[in-house]
């Protein structure tokens, strides 16, 4: 008995060293974010994926992406996105364990990924220097890159860098292209109700579209016009506006009830 215990604490001290190596050589191999304190990405590894993919197809692959200070943002709409991609942005480390533990529960209960639990902060790391293979080490380089970029940058850099970055449907990359691609305007003219339906396309932005309604879209437009009221970022008056102008959007376009809280 004596023996398999100390044949069975080798074997875990073993295990420990390994991942301690894997983890001392991804974190010294990774790439340096200090230069992101000052200079703007050009491009990111995401962007580069989905060229790629292109190519492979024999596809063209125009990407629409415009940088804009975050000054250049208006606040309401930084909150639509941060309410609905990472309510807790503001207050957690880059990891929302909250957030990971219901959704290791809700996908264990489902037998299928169901619901996600990346940040803001873990997105941008993915953008930035990842691409979006499924694997252990991808999983331990982003760990490493989110620290890395939490313990350099400031909350408000990185949410610059993120929506400056984020894909918002085939070619299009960033806040900016995305107001102007969908709506014809700067990000500054958006109204309530594009706002949110433009955050509510982000967990799908390849098979969502913010003028083609579906239930999903309507589904989540409700949800973020919900948490924007709930968390006083607008008020009633904005909020009966808002609310109305989805309704319309819905049964103009999809000819269908809905009904909005």
């Amino acid at each position: 008995m004596r023996q398999l215990f100390r044949s069975l604490l080798y074997i875990w001290i073993g295990i420990l060293i390994i991942m301690a190596f894997i983890g001392g050589y991804l974190y010294f191999s990774l790439p340096d974010v200090t230069p992101l304190k000052t200079n703007n990405p050009e491009t990111t590894a995401f962007m580069e994926y989905r060229q790629q993919q292109a190519a492979m197809l024999d596809k063209k692959y125009h990407i629409r992406h415009r940088w804009i200070p975050l000054k250049q943002i208006p606040r309401l709409l930084q909150r639509t996105i941060v309410v609905a991609e990472d309510a807790s942005f503001w207050v957690h480390d880059g990891f929302d364990w909250d957030e990971v533990k219901k959704a290791i529960q809700q996908n264990w209960e489902s037998q299928k990924i169901v619901r996600g639990a990346s940040t803001i902060t873990q997105q941008t790391a993915k953008n930035l220097y990842l691409t979006p293979e499924r694997t252990f080490i991808r999983k331990l380089k982003e760990f490493f890159i989110t620290r890395r970029l939490e313990s350099t940058l400031t909350k408000s850099r990185i949410l610059e860098i993120y929506l400056n970055s984020i894909e918002f449907g085939d070619g299009i990359f960033g806040i900016r292209a995305a107001a102007e691609y969908y709506f014809g305007k700067h990000p500054a003219r958006l109204s309530v109700d594009e706002m949110v339906r433009l955050a509510a396309i982000i967990p799908n932005p390849l098979h969502l579209d913010p003028n083609e309604p579906n239930k999903e879209l309507q589904w989540r437009s409700r949800v973020i016009l919900d948490r924007l009221h709930k968390y006083h970022f607008i008020d009633e008056a904005q909020y009966v506006q808002a609310q109305r102008a989805l309704e319309r959007f819905f049964v103009f376009y999809s000819g269908a009830e809905i009904e909005l809280r």
